[in-house]
């Protein structure tokens, strides 16, 4: 399951994209790097509420997340340089294709009135930033051991040039972008 993904992009991918925009060396065409899953969280309080996120995030990935820590101190947020503000995992090659092949067919489709992902979050430079509010739509997690409701931030990080690329390589991995409406 998990390497069907990356052989896809490499047997079918590849070839229509190389069709499609041109390119006449294989190093041209876009590339998937990495995926950057990303939590915040105010644990001045409680100690629990970081440990389940970890956990949490341990469980979606399969790998261990790194702890954040605050880089400066800011006394309105009563926070202290060195406290744990979040968590953090980079997936790359065979864990990143895999959590890309579950959010795509297994966690997006789960999303209460899911009608595509937006098409504007790129930054510019061929990456792709998405946000989720509720971590249960997530097959991995047992439901009844969380207690806290943490969102994240998912970057899909990329070789393309253009957002035109980076957009038509993730729509080709089976990124479900929304149609664009009036209001987009």
């Amino acid at each position: 399951m998990n390497s069907d993904l990356h052989e896809q992009y490499r047997s079918e991918i590849v070839p229509e994209m190389m069709k499609r925009r041109g390119y006449k060396n294989l190093l041209e065409v876009p590339q998937l790097t990495k995926i950057v899953l990303n939590t915040g969280v105010s644990a001045d309080k409680d100690r629990a509420v970081l440990e389940e996120t970890c956990e949490v995030l341990g469980a979606v990935t399969g790998q261990r997340p790194v702890i954040t820590k605050a880089r400066k101190s800011i006394s309105n947020f009563k926070l202290r340089e060195g406290m744990p503000v979040g968590a953090c995992v980079t997936l790359r090659r065979k864990m990143m294709y895999a959590f890309l092949y579950r959010l795509v067919n297994v966690t997006l489709p789960r999303v209460r009135d899911f009608r595509g992902v937006p098409g504007k979050a790129f930054d510019g430079c061929g990456n792709y930033s998405m946000g989720l509010n509720d971590q249960s739509v997530f097959t991995e997690i047992e439901l009844d051991s969380v207690k806290n409701t943490v969102g994240m931030n998912i970057t899909m990080v990329t070789t393309a040039n253009t957002d035109d690329e980076a957009r038509e390589l993730l729509a080709l991995l089976g990124m479900p972008f929304a149609k664009l409406g009036k209001d987009e």
